[in-house]
């Protein structure tokens, strides 16, 4: 965790001081423009086929406008049961759920999310901020990447990092996250509680 903050300061999500210096978003481009590009490369075109599966897949939510569709977050920790959130639902529900995480263990962040409307999606982001007692402890900013339309779900994972401890640590967080790309688009936005405890129980 970053160090605490008493008296934070508003703060811009959509920073770009998760990029290096100079980085510029690129700009959008239909997935059938970059299908048709440089066709007399057959190797170029095997590789976009393989990789974007010909730009024909099937939307997983047709009904559903929105190009990325977040539908799980989970706390993953060796030789334990994953515990997810359903992000599908009810968010305002999340904040009744609690993720408990022992003092010191070594923990990483799973979201599972879809891309449709045959279009990639550029640079997506992951932000996290972590608030205790009503202050906020840490904010971290994650480049999760671009990626193509397909029927099937992408997951994406933060690293692991270790969960503080000592008895100060101990206690209830609150955490809001956000799903959002380079175009600043705000594709999911939902708050969570974890505690962290001296065991498991």
């Amino acid at each position: 965790m970053a160090e605490s903050e008493a008296n934070p300061a508003p703060e811009d999500v959509h920073e770009e001081d998760t990029n290096a210096p100079g980085y510029k978003p690129p700009e959008f481009e239909p997935l059938e423009n970059i299908l048709k590009k440089d066709q007399e490369d057959e190797s170029l075109n095997k590789y976009k086929q393989a990789l974007l599966g010909g730009g024909d897949a099937q939307d997983p939510f047709p009904n559903d406008p929105r190009r990325v569709i977040v539908t799980e977050l989970a706390l993953v920790v060796q030789d334990r049961d994953d515990v997810t959130l359903d992000l599908t639902g009810d968010l305002a529900k999340l904040k009744d759920q609690v993720f408990v995480i022992k003092e010191g263990s070594a923990y990483k962040m799973r979201v599972k999310f879809f891309v449709q409307k045959k279009e990639i999606v550029s640079g997506l982001k992951y932000v996290q901020k972590t608030y205790r007692k009503g202050i906020k402890v840490d904010t971290s900013k994650f480049m999760v990447g671009s990626y193509p339309p397909k029927a099937e779900a992408h997951t994406w994972s933060t690293p692991i990092e270790d969960a503080p401890s000592g008895m100060l640590a101990r206690g209830d967080y609150k955490v809001e996250s956000l799903f959002t790309d380079d175009d600043k688009n705000e594709h999911l936005k939902w708050t969570w509680k974890f505690e962290i405890k001296k065991d498991w129980a």
